[in-house]
C-alpha cells in the first residue's frame, strides 16, 4: 500500500519555484532601474592640504571646458581647504561656493562632496566611474593609500579605484621624500596607482607660472585619454621651434 504524500515545508516549495523560475529568467524578482548612459568620462578629483592648489584650479577648468567630460565629483579635504585659502584667497566659508570659487569660474559639471562624507556614490565600486586624479597629493594621503586604510572619502574613492582596476593618477608633491614615502609611492604603484609627482618641464620654454602648471595639467589629463589641444609635445631634437614641439603650452 503506497503511502500518503507528506506536503512539503513552505521554505522548499519556494526554492523550488525560485529554481523553475530561473530558468525563465527569474521573472519575479525585481529589477533594478537602469543605469542611465554617461554623457562623457565621469571622474574624481582629489585635493589635498600638499602646497600646490593651483594645479587643482587649472586641472578643474580644463576638465569643465573639455566637451568630453560628463560629470566631475570634487572633495577637498580639511588642509586642502586651508591651503586654497591661503594659496588662492579662496573664501571656503560657504561649501555650495567652493567649486565656483576654486575654479575663478562657473562649474556647471562640478559636484562638491564632503570629505567625511564616506556614503557618498562614489564609496561604492557599483558607482561608474572612469578614474580619478589626487592633486596635490599629501604624502599622508599617500601612505593611506598605499596601505589601504580608507577613513575619508578620498582615501575610499582611491581605494576603490584601486579594486575596480580603475585609473588613480597621485600627484604627490613633497620635497624632499624620505624612505618611507618611497617604498609608499612603491606600494601605491604596485596596487595599480600611477605615481606622478608634480614635477614641472621646460623643454617647452614657459614664460609663466601658468605656462609651467597648465603643460603639466595636461599630461595628466593625457593618461585619462584627454589629451588638450593646446599641450606641448615634444616631436625630437631639431623638429621644429622649442625642441621640437607639437602644439604649445601657452
Amino acid at each position: 500500500m503506497d503511502k500518503p504524500e507528506q506536503a512539503l515545508p513552505p521554505q522548499v516549495v519556494t526554492a523550488r519555484m525560485l529554481v523553475l523560475t530561473s530558468r525563465n529568467g527569474l521573472t519575479n524578482m525585481p529589477s533594478m532601474p537602469p543605469l542611465e548612459p554617461p554623457l562623457g568620462k565621469n571622474l574624481i578629483l582629489g585635493v589635498t592640504g600638499a602646497s600646490g592648489a593651483i594645479f587643482a584650479r587649472r586641472i578643474l577648468q580644463l576638465l569643465e571646458a573639455d566637451h568630453r567630460v560628463g560629470k566631475i565629483h570634487l572633495i577637498i579635504s580639511g588642509s586642502g581647504l586651508k591651503v586654497m585659502r591661503d594659496e588662492l584667497g579662496v573664501d571656503v566659508s560657504r561649501s555650495s561656493e567652493i567649486p565656483s570659487a576654486l575654479a575663478s569660474q562657473a562649474v556647471p559639471k562640478t559636484v562638491y562632496l564632503l570629505d567625511s562624507d564616506i556614503g557618498a556614490s562614489i564609496a561604492s565600486g557599483s558607482y561608474p566611474v572612469d578614474g580619478m586624479v589626487v592633486i596635490p597629493c599629501t604624502t599622508g594621503c599617500l601612505a593611506q593609500i598605499a596601505n589601504g586604510i580608507s577613513e575619508t572619502l578620498i582615501e575610499r574613492a582611491a581605494d576603490v579605484c584601486l579594486k575596480e582596476d580603475r585609473k588613480l593618477v597621485l600627484a604627490v608633491r613633497d620635497a624632499p621624500f624620505n624612505r618611507i614615502h618611497l617604498k609608499n609611492m612603491l606600494r601605491a604603484q604596485a596596487a595599480g596607482a600611477v605615481i606622478f609627482p608634480i614635477i614641472p618641464s621646460f623643454y617647452h620654454r614657459p614664460k609663466t607660472i601658468d605656462d609651467l602648471v597648465t603643460q603639466f595639467c595636461c599630461r595628466v589629463l593625457a593618461l585619462f585619454g584627454l589629451e588638450q589641444a593646446g599641450q606641448f609635445r615634444w616631436a625630437g631634437l631639431g623638429a621644429g621651434g622649442g625642441g621640437g614641439a607639437v602644439g604649445s603650452g601657452q
